[in-house]
């Protein structure tokens, strides 16, 4: 049985683990069942964000008229949208390849792995022991158990990558970022799309101003059912049955199309890793438990990224791998920041957040918030924006920003100042004391600062 110093399992987030250990002169083992490069590169973040771009530009062309500009859309190549997405992320996966096979003191094991006792993995029949243990292993899609659904071919945030011919009409199960985002993206190539969502809300955990805003626009572009459960699918000739039922009034739906999109959530990877077999603790549903050192309850043993299902997102595991690699050399720990951890959807229009909600802000804050419309500034008056919006929730006593959110055309863009104004602890002050140029969309950000009142009980 071979020993290493670090035993890193995922090869997405954990090579920045790897990468660290390796300059620190130790004996490393990466262990990852594939695709290389984990799911941000191959099925997550990147290749969505490839084929969503041009769908964005679709979107902005057959808006245009509102600007006075008529344009017409004269084709859509969606084979080589998707082969040039491809591509890409093939490139990327073969330098990385590259690189590990380049490097000293780090052996790859391309397989399934489990645990088969304390600190001792199993993967493609050889056993190897790590001295410290990081679990990187990610999530994949959380299939619901639908009658019929285990009877039909379905597509999935990750097979819908596989994609050559665009489906004519889509029904997506979801409502979610990933349902929200794919949607847009089928839309724009010109699918017929159809949500169902379980939820009263789309994307609930947004603010419900934000939920609503995207639901209105959404409609206007395709079919869109909240509130709804999907009972039961079915073949129907060479397209799918979907039958719903309205959760409130009991009223049914049924729909067609020729393809189905299952997006209703991810599901830790930890039961496939068997991590109770080194002692390893997971919640309810199956995420690793780990303190906020990003310590599981076993020692020598660190997990992080969507196998915790605190952030999932690339870039929360990117800063975890950090503090968590830190943690396990040095005696003085310290614990993840999760203060200023950001997201965005990109959906049409995009979304992007920080910190906390409203409703969760005033059970520990007296607060204060503020609203502003991207047509207060000049900027969104050219843009005839009338109806996105930022709104900031403050701190009445101190003035600090607890949270963010920004719904309309380049909204992860223009949440970095409030991002970085939050991680560096500084208040609303240091915003107005930055000079915004004018007429630039920026001014959005003083503008929802300067309109803070307290909220309504």
């Amino acid at each position: 049985m071979k020993k290493y110093d670090v035993l890193v399992i995922g090869s997405g987030a954990g090579m920045g683990v790897a990468s660290d250990a390796l300059s620190n002169g130790f004996k490393v083992a990466v262990v990852d069942k594939g695709p290389l490069g984990g799911t941000c590169l191959n099925l997550g973040c990147i290749p969505s964000k490839l084929i969503i771009f041009p769908s964005d530009r679709v979107a902005e062309i057959e808006n245009s008229n509102k600007l006075g500009v008529e344009a017409n859309i004269n084709k859509i190549h969606f084979r080589e949208i998707m082969e040039r997405m491809r591509s890409l992320i093939s490139e990327d996966r073969e330098q990385m390849r590259d690189g590990i096979n380049h490097a000293k003191n780090l052996d790859f094991y391309e397989g399934t792995g489990y645990f088969v006792d304390d600190y001792t993995l199993e993967v493609n029949g050889e056993r190897i022991f790590g001295e410290k243990i990081f679990i990187v292993a990610g999530a994949r899609p959380h299939i619901p158990n639908v009658k019929g659904l285990d009877k039909i071919d379905y597509l999935t945030n990750e097979t819908i990558l596989e994609l050559n011919d665009l489906p004519k009409s889509v029904a997506i199960l979801g409502g979610g970022y990933i349902a929200c985002e794919f949607a847009h993206f089928l839309v724009g190539m010109g699918s017929k799309v159809t949500i169902i969502q379980r939820n009263m809300k789309l994307v609930a955990n947004e603010e419900p101003e934000i939920s609503e805003l995207l639901l209105r626009e959404m409609s206007k572009r395709m079919k869109v059912y909240t509130n709804t459960e999907v009972v039961e699918v079915l073949k129907k000739g060479n397209s799918v049955k979907v039958l719903g039922k309205n959760r409130k009034s009991g009223g049914t739906i049924e729909i067609i199309a020729e393809k189905i999109l299952v997006a209703g959530g991810r599901v830790p990877n930890s039961d496939l890793l068997k991590v109770e077999s080194t002692g390893v603790e997971t919640d309810n549903k199956g995420f690793i438990k780990v303190n906020e050192y990003l310590e599981t309850s076993k020692k020598n043993i660190w997990a992080f990224g969507d196998v915790i299902g605190k952030y999932m997102f690339r870039h929360s595991a990117n800063k975890e791998a950090v503090y968590a690699w830190h943690n396990s050399l040095h005696q003085k720990k310290i614990p993840m920041d999760y203060n200023a951890m950001p997201h965005a959807i990109f959906s049409y229009p995009e979304i992007a957040s920080v910190g906390m909600t409203e409703s969760e802000a005033k059970k520990k804050h007296k607060i204060l918030v503020g609203y502003a419309k991207y047509n207060s500034v000049a900027k969104g008056i050219a843009m005839i924006e009338e109806d996105s919006f930022a709104k900031a929730i403050v701190d009445r006593e101190n003035n600090k920003i607890l949270g963010f959110h920004i719904i309309g055309p380049y909204a992860s863009i223009l949440i970095q100042e409030i991002i970085n104004a939050m991680a560096n602890n500084m208040d609303i002050h240091a915003v107005f004391k930055g000079i915004h140029i004018h007429p630039a969309l920026s001014e959005l950000i003083p503008s929802t600062l300067g309109n803070l009142v307290e909220p309504k009980a």
